[in-house]
């Protein structure tokens, strides 16, 4: 495919990706093709394209069950929705970058742009799923579509894609979906988006329904807070306390927000995701 896909007017059920990652099926591209910096999320500085000092010879991590304890916390809160496989298994059919190194650059350059993709697909698949939101389904259906067959193109199409136009257009039917699925809930006028929360006193909290996106919410204490309904799209969780949180039905709720902040055995989370492993018991 060398050219934009033709988008259907009404599209039926398009072929979706796998919107979870798959690392037995990917050729480690997020070791590999993305840069990190020293920091309290990295041990070490790694520029884009130079495999980490911790991949081995068959793309899995040397330090996968140590990773927190070895300063890289940062890999362990990363979610690719899956792109790593597709990029590794369907744009470059299984020829991975060890072997067949003329394809490393396109397939480091390629990767973001697909993970971009299919965060946009799960972020409109949980929209779709919003029965408040039926007014815009036909809307979302159609960038669903358009969106899954972009995941399909290869590499010399996805170069030339303006991922960030897409986004932008996408994003109005989320906005709609949110407001919708927000309307009645009580919190549904407290706007947070892109606020400074950092440090917040927000225990207790009710936000049922508020709009948190893209909220800096670095270290704000939300224990016992109510998130029911709250647009969490892009907040930043990172060493939020959410202990005895109620996150159930949060709107765009993702593994790596989960997974940036703390929590226990009492925080309520979306049945879709998983309790991650470092919360205190």
């Amino acid at each position: 495919m060398s050219a934009k896909p033709a988008i259907p007017g009404t599209p039926d059920l398009p072929v979706l990706p796998v919107l979870q990652a798959d690392c037995s099926n990917c050729f480690a591209l997020c070791c590999v093709a993305l840069p990190f910096a020293k920091s309290n999320d990295f041990a070490v500085n790694k520029a884009a394209g130079t495999p980490c000092k911790n991949l081995q010879e068959d793309f899995r991590c040397g330090i996968h069950t140590r990773l927190r304890d070895k300063g890289f916390q940062g890999c362990t809160v990363f979610d690719c929705f899956g792109a790593g496989q597709q990029v590794s298994q369907v744009t470059f059919g299984g020829r991975d970058w060890r072997t067949h190194p003329g394809t490393a650059g396109a397939m480091y350059e390629v990767f973001p742009v697909l993970r971009q993709l299919h965060e946009l697909l799960f972020y409109v698949t949980e929209a779709l799923a919003l029965p408040a939101a039926a007014p815009v389904h036909a809307d979302l259906h159609r960038a669903q579509a358009e969106t899954a067959q972009w995941t399909a193109a290869d590499a010399d199409a996805l170069t030339t894609l303006d991922v960030g136009a897409l986004r932008q257009r996408i994003n109005t039917h989320l906005l709609r979906a949110s407001e919708l699925a927000r309307a009645k809930a009580p919190a549904r006028k407290k706007n947070h988006r892109g606020a400074d929360l950092m440090g917040a006193r927000l225990a207790g909290a009710d936000l049922r329904g508020a709009n948190l996106r893209g909220a800096y919410l670095i270290a704000a204490n939300l224990s016992g807070a109510d998130l029911r309904l709250a647009d969490v799209i892009g907040a930043d969780f990172r060493d939020a306390d959410l202990r005895g949180a109620d996150l159930r039905g949060a709107l765009f709720l993702t593994q790596p927000q989960l997974g940036a902040a703390r929590g226990d055995a009492a925080t309520k989370i979306p049945s879709t995701l998983v309790r991650p492993a470092h919360w205190a018991a």
